[in-house]
């Protein structure tokens, strides 16, 4: 990239946060910070009233107003991608939310990129998964996402699904998260005393109260690392004939499918599971065609299964 090109994307960037830290913007283009410095100098040399604070970072004067940003080809093609996505994996709220604010992006393209994106929306879909359950549509993230920003207890209806229950909480919001096709909230539960996973599509109800919390929470990113340790992970190796591979689809990732390489006639596959007891069941349905390597235990949960299943 060349300095106009980006001297004008830190400009972009500056428009795009209150305060813009110098390291930021130096991570962002693989540059010094000597020469950010010399690149903010050139955009007030420009009469762009910067305000630069030391150890807070840069912003542009309240009030000043800028050109509207205009967008390359390859930026609104990634727009229209994204678009596809929040269709099919956020709830009616965000997705109303992203087709408003799609509007706004497309009013300021130009003429030769408003048809390239009508010839090409056609061509993108994003196809949910068949095999995948799906929970029942609702329209909570933006109103948990506000809920975090303003620091509201949020009081929720959910089903726990390990005892059948429907309960009603009083939740401090932490964070959001998707996994497995499934849309998950970090908080902490006023009922329980402690941190807990709700899955979104099992709260039934949801209402913001005016009640405020002044506990600063962990961030989401740190509640992620742990849940991830809390998880005993199993280390399974097994070898699958060639011709059987292709049959294992997608199931393989849902199972924790890590790598693989070919031995001769057979491919050695390795796995991160946190069920032996799930991955032999699975295991089953192709085990005719492959060989369990280790651990041990895994091959003894399948000859279980398969001796009690022989009894029958």
């Amino acid at each position: 990239m060349n300095r106009i090109d980006r001297v004008s994307n830190i400009l972009i960037q500056l428009q795009s946060k209150r305060v813009v830290k110098a390291q930021d913007i130096a991570t962002r283009f693989a540059i010094s910070l000597r020469t950010v410095y010399r690149d903010i100098r050139t955009l007030e040399e420009a009469g762009i009233p910067l305000i630069g604070e030391a150890g807070v970072g840069y912003s542009i004067m309240d009030g000043y107003k800028l050109p509207p940003v205009m967008f390359t080809l390859e930026e609104a093609t990634a727009f229209l991608t994204a678009e596809k996505l929040v269709e099919k994996l956020t709830d009616t709220s965000t997705k109303t939310a992203y087709t408003s604010a799609m509007y706004k992006v497309r009013s300021v393209l130009r003429n030769t990129e408003k048809d390239y994106l009508e010839n090409i929306e056609d061509h993108i879909q994003v196809i949910d998964n068949p095999y995948l359950p799906k929970g029942e549509e609702n329209s909570h993230i933006q109103t948990i996402l506000q809920s975090i920003s303003l620091k509201n207890i949020i009081s929720i209806n959910y089903f726990a699904n390990h005892d059948q229950k429907q309960t009603k909480r009083n939740v401090e919001p932490c964070g959001i998260y998707y996994q497995s096709n499934k849309w998950y909230l970090i908080g902490f539960c006023q009922l329980r005393n402690d941190y807990r996973n709700f899955r979104i599509d099992r709260v039934s109800e949801i209402k913001v109260t005016e009640t405020k919390f002044s506990k600063v929470h962990p961030t989401l990113k740190t509640f992620l690392k742990q849940i991830s340790k809390e998880k005993e992970l199993f280390t399974v190796v097994m070898t699958v004939n060639k011709n059987s591979v292709s049959y294992l689809g997608d199931q393989k990732y849902y199972n924790g499918f890590i790598s693989q390489k070919e031995i001769g006639d057979k491919i050695e596959m390795t796995f991160l599971t946190c069920s032996l007891e799930g991955f032999a069941r699975w295991y089953m349905m192709f085990g005719d065609t492959a060989d369990i390597i280790s651990p041990q235990s895994l091959k003894d949960n399948v000859k279980k299964i398969a001796v009690a299943i022989s009894k029958k």
